[in-house]
Order: structure tokens, then C-alpha cells, then sequence
């Protein structure tokens, strides 16, 4: 090697490595730049509810599991949802949007229509301390009115069944998204760690997807019906062949063999959450077949909410909430009514009038109303004019353009109306809701701002809100 090179090479590396007044100096951009990933990092902390300076919670945390209780951005009344999905789209003209011009207008042609108006076949009553009219087919829904918050004034893109409950279950039309029982056991982790977080009764996949959250987060659909046995209602939880202890010892090595796997490669998400439902399905083998078990209720108790399959799925969503899970989903169609709806909307409705409210009345009598979030609603509204122009049994179209959903207990504004539809209930003018704006209502009611419920995945982060959604102050108590 050259002597003078060498020489050279030598200063050049004192000099690189000695400590210089002007490494101490940089612009206010420079330094944001370099500790943004640290800002980033506490932020991220603060979101689970982790002291970034505690060094013993943060492991705890971890330790603790992806279910762990989390605390939210800001104290609430709510700590668990119910959501009962009406698939079908329900007619809000016949159900919870009266609209007596509409009926002054039977059977005639009404201005922006085609086709001949169609008034709603049911009478509409004002009920509770509030007055607000309910329909007749809700008789025993209607006597909890002043715990509910209806809204007048929802609409959506795309009046198509499938886009439209994807976007109504979702926050996305059409590309897979986390749902939203996803997002809250993300944000919030459960009560009971023997349990699942989200546990839907029946509807499609997509509506409990946990999409690109860890599986850990994905809804576990029980196909629950009174009249089967437990082990039938939940299939391969309890093994034929090997005790619980001897369970235990397998996925404990199990997850050893996880541990060597990760450490000398890297994390599988895949296995990660299969070995997750491994273990929860074995938490579950005591404890969710007992929650299932509504034969331990009262005879009392099973009259309240009535003898069909729904009050008996209303009745196991009370009993999952009770033991901590956090987010229940029940689907209750038969609202997709495009011819006879004066008979088809009212069976549906039957189906649903005193089971739900068979529950709110338990929950209240048990304490349980107040931190319990009920939701109702569809995924689009119908039109105001006669489908099948002409039908002797006539039913109403698919709209997008309005409809109604309404909430009731933890932190909602019972006995209250928002927003509206024009005079014939055709589409959503003032105050109008759209689902984002639904889901950050529903997000501000569990406690979290919707901007800053985020997952960070493909290089972006995402939230359920997507870049929208405003929150309905007015019907938050």
C-alpha cells in the first residue's frame, strides 16, 4: 500500500469519527426527520394504553397477549356492542321514518318519481315520554323509545346488497377491509381471555373479516340454534381423545416450537394466528359452552325475550356480554322486500319486536344497559313509490339515498331524533349520515377518536373511517 494513501485513509477516519460542533446543529426539519419514527413509535404506545417509560408495563403488555384489556383514547360509558344487523335492508318508511304526506299521495304519481307512490300500510304511534311515533310493528320495541336514538337521515353509495353491507360492516365497498368488530378488539382487547373478543351469530364472512389486523382480531362465528347440543353448536372445541392437561402440554410446546421458529427465521402471521385459535378454542371447551347453555336461565328470564331462535340468540348475546366479551354481531334478515311487504316487513319485524326488546329490558334490570351499545339498522333504505309497478301485493325497490339506523344504551341520547328525509322520505336532506360517519359515532361512543384508531399496513396507515366520517354529537349523551 502507498504510504502517503495510507496516511490519508487514516485522517479521513479520525476525522468521520471524531465529534464535530456542527453534527450538534441541525434545522428544526432535520431533527423531525431524524426522530420521527420515535414520535411515531410513542404514539403507537400511548394507543394500546402503554407508558413508554415503564419498561416493566411495556413486557407486561406484551406478555398480557393481543386480547388484553386496553385502555381507550378517553373515559366512556360503553364497554360492549351489540350489533343487530337487519340484512336486507329494512324499509325506514314503514319502520322508524313516518312520513303521512307520502300516504296522502297513495297510489298517485308524486314529483322526481316514476311509478305510483306507495304509503306505508302500518300506523305509526307517538310513544314514551319523548312522542316519537314508532310503527305498529314494533309494539314491544316501542316501549324503550325513550332509551333509543333513531336517525332519520342515513345513506350509502350503492344500493347493492353485497357492496352495501361490506360498506355498512366494513367502512369499504369493495376492497377487504378489517370489520368493525375487528377494530374495537384491536383498539380495546376483551374482558375475558377464555373467550373470543368478537363472536358473530350467523351472516357472511366479510362482515367479522379481520382482513389485514392479525387474525387474532377476526369475529368467530357460532351457527348457534337452541334446539342443537352444545358440542353440536361448537364443533371441535372439546377433544375425543386427550384430557385438558394433556392439551395444555401440546400447545405449550407448541408454542416453544413458535418461539425457536420466529427466533430463527421470522414471524409466520398465519401460524401466529392459528396458534391463537388453538389456544382459545381450549380456553373455551368450560367456558363458552356455558355461555351457550340457556337452560340455565330462569323460565322468567327465556319468557322475556319469547320461544323463537332470535329471542334465544338475543338472550346468548346478553349472557356473551355479561362474561366480557366485547363485540357481539347478530344477523336478522327477511327485510329484503320487493313484493307484499305489508306481510313480509311485518313477519320480519315480529321476529326481531320482542327478542330486542327482551334484551334491553335484562340488560337494564341487570345494570348492564348503560355500558352496553345496542345498534340496529340495515345496509340501504327502499323507495317511496311501488316496486313492480302495479303489483296487486306491491313492495318497494332498493335506495340509497335514505334510510334509518338507530343506538340505544352506553352513552347514547335516549329518546331523540336526528336528521331527516324530504317530505316523502325518498332521500336524506339534512343532517345526513353516511356509514363512516356511523362508524366514528360508534368508535367516539367506545371511547376512541376515529383518526387515531390506526394499523399500519403495505406502508400506510389505515383506520375504519378511512379519510372520512364525522362524529353525530347529538345523539351522544
Amino acid at each position: 500500500m502507498n504510504p502517503a494513501t495510507s496516511d490519508i485513509s487514516t485522517d479521513n477516519y479520525i476525522r468521520e469519527h471524531t465529534p464535530q460542533l456542527e453534527d450538534t446543529i441541525f434545522t428544526r426539519r432535520q431533527m423531525l426527520v431524524r426522530s420521527g419514527m420515535g414520535f411515531g413509535a410513542l404514539s403507537l404506545a400511548s394507543l394500546f394504553g402503554i407508558n413508554p417509560w415503564d419498561a416493566d408495563a411495556a413486557v407486561a403488555q406484551a406478555a398480557a397477549g393481543p386480547l388484553a384489556p386496553k385502555s381507550p383514547h378517553f373515559p366512556v360509558k360503553a364497554k360492549h356492542v351489540i350489533h343487530i344487523f337487519a340484512e336486507g335492508a329494512p324499509s325506514h318508511v314503514d319502520t322508524w321514518d313516518p312520513k303521512p304526506i307520502l300516504s296522502q299521495n297513495d297510489g298517485k304519481t308524486i314529483p322526481g318519481h316514476e311509478g305510483l307512490a306507495f304509503g306505508s300500510p302500518f300506523k305509526f304511534t307517538k310513544t314514551g315520554k319523548s312522542g316519537i311515533e314508532v310503527s305498529e310493528v314494533f309494539p314491544k320495541i316501542g316501549q324503550h323509545i325513550d332509551d333509543m336514538a333513531i336517525i332519520r337521515s342515513m345513506w350509502t353509495d350503492i344500493p347493492a346488497h353485497d357492496v352495501a353491507q361490506r360498506y355498512m360492516t366494513t367502512g369499504s365497498p369493495q376492497l377487504p377491509k378489517p370489520s368493525m368488530g375487528s377494530w374495537l378488539v384491536y383498539g380495546l382487547g376483551t374482558e375475558n381471555q377464555n373467550m373470543p373478543g368478537f363472536i358473530s351469530l350467523g351472516g357472511q364472512p366479510e362482515w367479522r373479516q379481520a382482513s389485514f389486523l392479525p387474525g387474532i382480531y377476526q369475529g368467530c362465528n357460532v351457527n348457534y340454534n337452541s334446539k342443537m347440543s352444545l358440542d353440536e353448536v361448537l364443533l371441535n372445541i372439546r377433544s375425543q381423545f386427550s384430557p385438558l392437561e394433556r392439551q395444555r402440554r401440546q400447545l405449550d410446546l407448541v408454542h416453544q416450537l413458535n418461539a425457536k421458529h420466529a427466533a430463527a427465521l421470522q414471524k409466520d402471521a398465519q401460524l401466529e394466528a392459528r396458534i391463537e385459535s388453538f389456544e382459545i378454542a381450549f380456553k373455551m371447551q368450560t367456558e363458552a359452552t356455558d355461555a351457550f347453555d340457556i337452560t340455565k336461565e330462569p323460565q322468567a328470564v327465556r319468557d322475556l325475550y319469547g320461544p323463537n331462535e332470535m329471542g334465544a340468540k338475543m338472550m346468548v348475546a346478553r349472557r356473551l356480554v355479561e362474561r366480557g366479551v366485547r363485540f357481539v354481531q347478530i344477523a336478522a334478515g327477511g327485510w329484503d322486500n320487493h313484493a307484499n311487504l305489508a306481510v313480509g316487513l311485518r313477519n320480519a319485524a315480529t321476529n326481531v319486536d320482542g327478542p330486542i326488546a327482551g334484551l334491553m329490558a335484562d340488560l337494564k334490570q341487570r345494570g348492564l344497559l348503560d355500558s352496553t351499545l345496542i345498534i340496529w339498522g340495515g345496509e340501504f333504505g327502499r323507495t317511496v313509490v311501488k316496486d313492480r309497478n302495479g303489483n296487486g301485493d306491491p313492495g318497494r325497490d332498493h335506495n340509497g339515498r335514505g334510510f334509518c339506523a338507530w343506538m340505544a344504551g352506553g352513552g347514547i341520547k335516549g329518546g331523540t331524533t336526528y336528521g331527516a328525509t324530504d317530505e316523502f322520505g325518498s332521500r336524506a336532506v339534512e343532517g345526513k349520515v353516511h356509514p363512516h360517519d356511523l362508524h366514528a359515532t360508534v368508535l367516539a361512543l367506545m371511547g376512541f377518536d376515529h383518526t387515531k384508531l390506526t394499523y399500519r399496513y403495505n406502508g400506510r396507515d389505515f383506520r375504519l373511517t378511512d379519510n372520512f366520517g364525522n362524529v353525530v354529537k347529538d345523539i351522544i349523551a
